[in-house]
């Protein structure tokens, strides 16, 4: 995916001839990375910092209430609120607050920049982390209210070194295609029925040398239901009627991002379902959704209920709970909803 031919000043040239061009959208028209893209202004508004997960969040809790973002390539989760409560692990870190609630991994987080761009409404700021491949990660995008002085310290503070326009980045990896080991279906299936934790699950497929996907499909009924891909339009139509509280997953390699609550507002448009909620904002391509997966894996608080979609590589773009928390639990009202999503025949 990446293209060391290009310059930082040939990237920045052709960037002048399309300003108005989102980022990514710029970066897939010239055959680079987005990372690519925003390291080749280092020094003209853009600011290397240390990527790691332990500076970045250290940082991101001075910024006040900010735009958390993290998307895939057919969908992007986008929450209002304050970064705090961060849990540092070496392979799996956190953020855990009401608003902003984040699953962390840190070997994918290889870049990061300070951003800094002038715009018609004024300087607007972000802090953006990327893989190896310069694919976005996750991103925090200060707001009018937001603590644009603490963002100025750190420009001076955190600036890596290295702040060379022409980075280096690796070619980007597939998504691992659907994984099944046909001689280990049964065992699939006796060892699903005795997990007691949704997390005990991507553990199980592993060690059969399976994957999620591939699971799902070996599995079958009763764990695994296959729906119709309009019945992802249906779901989030029948969630927004009802009022009913859901936790929405939305990640890629490096960060996933979670939204804790009610659908409030819809809004179609074109191949994008919008939803446009004050504090949470969901764009998702419908025309992405290739295979979309009803899921029931046993806890020991009862069945985890889950609506899962997967783009036609393969990779996972969200996935849909009820929401387990005493004295909100959504699960049973979650449950019936899913169960009267139109299914495929096999």
């Amino acid at each position: 995916m990446s293209a060391p031919h290009l310059s930082a000043e040939t990237i920045r040239a052709r960037r002048a001839d399309n300003p108005d061009t989102r980022d990514r959208d710029f970066a897939d028209g010239l055959g680079i990375s987005e990372g690519m893209l925003v390291a080749a202004y280092c020094s003209r508004g853009v600011t290397r910092i240390d990527p790691h997960p332990d500076t970045v969040m250290d940082a991101a809790q001075k910024l006040g209430e900010v735009m958390a973002l993290t998307r895939n390539a057919s969908c992007v989760h986008e929450k209002i609120g304050t970064y705090d409560n961060y849990h540092p692990r070496h392979h799996a870190a956190m953020i855990l607050t009401e608003d902003i609630d984040l699953r962390i991994f840190p070997s994918h987080w290889q870049h990061a920049f300070l951003v800094e761009r002038d715009s018609d409404a004024g300087t607007r700021r972000s802090l953006q982390v990327f893989d190896a491949a310069g694919d976005a990660v996750h991103k925090m995008i200060l707001q009018h209210g937001s603590n644009h002085a603490a963002f100025a310290d750190l420009v001076k503070t955190l600036a890596s070194d290295n702040q060379s326009p022409e980075a280096m980045f690796a070619e980007r990896q597939p998504p691992e295609a659907p994984k099944i080991a046909e001689d280990k279906i049964d065992i699939l299936r006796k060892e699903w029925q005795r997990l007691t934790d949704t997390h005990q699950f991507l553990r199980l497929v592993s060690k059969l040398k399976m994957n999620r996907l591939g699971a799902y499909r070996a599995a079958g009924a009763p764990f695994a239901r296959s729906l119709d891909p309009s019945a992802v339009d249906t779901l989030l139509t029948d969630l927004q009627r009802t009022e009913t509280e859901i936790m929405l997953f939305v990640g890629n390699r490096g960060c996933i991002q979670i939204h804790t609550g009610a659908l409030h507002s819809l809004k179609p448009m074109g191949p994008w379902q919008n939803v446009m909620d004050p504090r949470f904002n969901l764009h998702l391509r419908r025309d992405h959704v290739a295979e979309v997966w009803a899921v029931d894996k046993p806890t020991q608080r009862g069945t985890a209920t889950s609506v899962e979609a997967f783009d036609a590589d393969g990779a996972l773009i969200f996935q849909i709970f009820g929401v387990p928390k005493e004295g909100r639990d959504s699960r049973p009202a979650f449950r019936a909803i899913v169960a009267e999503l139109e299914g495929v025949t096999a």
